[in-house]
């Protein structure tokens, strides 16, 4: 720890405090996420090991790089590459009738993807996408940050916790209780926030798990077993929930263009077998003419 400084706190992590610090050798500027071990004996929290254990394999572009792991008494401190802003800090910030650029809404949907495309081909799924843990830099850079609930899953998937993903970037299937999911939680995660960045307002803000998903359905829908077979033997599927029958999603987003639409339909496909892949994203006319070499590097 001699090595760094700690300059100010700047939030609250998932597991402790994270500080903006600096490395007193090099004058790099880096985030410490210091994280509380509770008693000596008890060692890392496996948590905390599964972060680091998946973050040291991830080195990517667009995902924000574990510098270094230190440990000083009973604490621990993640050494994370500094991003000062976010992609919900960034949202807020732009005046209230401004939209952001659609060519920025593009080359962050496309750098978000090829984030995820990596991952998932590691077999790690994020389960916790959204706004907040989204960094990004003044270059037109984005970053995914926080693996904090992220886990390599092995096939088939194994049962999870449902402790993942904020509400209103949740997925159906885990909303429904479903014990296996997929690469296609964040698939959907990735959808709800183009939406998100297209509008600057939440595509489904529910305040509670049944609100939720009642908002889905309201725009999408309600599922049936002929759009989504299985549905209704999902733990948490009620027949008696309400029976919305149009998808209205194409009027939340009029300023997105067709091929735009097209894309987010396609995210946000209630049958996780036939949601797109984060592959097939990359691939889909949205990116034609796109050229990749403008994506900033670094």
């Amino acid at each position: 720890m001699d090595d760094f400084q700690k300059i100010e706190k700047i939030g609250e992590g998932t597991y402790g405090v994270v500080y903006k610090g600096r490395n007193k050798i090099t004058g790099q500027i880096v985030a410490m996420k210091k994280i509380r071990l509770e008693t000596e004996d008890e060692g890392i929290p496996s948590t905390a090991i599964r972060e680091i254990s998946l973050l040291k394999e991830l080195k990517h572009p667009n995902v924000v790089s574990l510098e270094d792991v230190l440990m000083e008494e009973n604490r621990l401190y993640l050494i994370f590459e500094f991003l000062s802003m976010d992609l919900k800090k960034y949202m807020d910030s732009l005046p209230a009738e401004k939209m952001m650029d659609p060519e920025l809404v593009k080359s962050y949907m496309y750098q978000i993807t090829a984030a995820m495309l990596f991952c998932h081909k590691r077999r790690v799924l994020h389960r916790d996408l959204k706004p907040q843990n989204l960094l990004i830099n003044k270059e037109g850079v984005i970053k995914v940050a926080d693996f904090g609930l992220g886990r390599s899953f092995g096939i088939p998937v194994r049962n999870y916790t449902h402790e993942i993903v904020t509400l209103w970037y949740r997925a159906p299937e885990v909303l429904l209780g479903s014990p296996r999911y997929s690469c296609p939680v964040d698939v959907w995660s990735i959808g709800c926030i183009f939406a998100e960045m297209a509008t600057r307002k939440p595509l489904f803000q529910g305040d509670s798990e049944i609100d939720q998903l009642f908002r889905m359905f309201r725009i999408l829908r309600t599922p049936t077993e002929e759009i989504w077979p299985g549905v209704t033997s999902l733990p948490d599927y009620k027949s008696t929930f309400p029976c919305w029958t149009q998808n209205n999603l194409a009027s939340q987003v009029s300023n997105l263009d067709s091929a735009g639409i097209d894309l987010l339909q396609k995210c946000l496909v209630y049958d996780p077998m036939l949601r797109i892949s984060a592959k097939k994203i990359l691939e889909h006319k949205y990116f034609d003419g796109f050229e990749q070499c403008n994506i900033p590097t670094e």
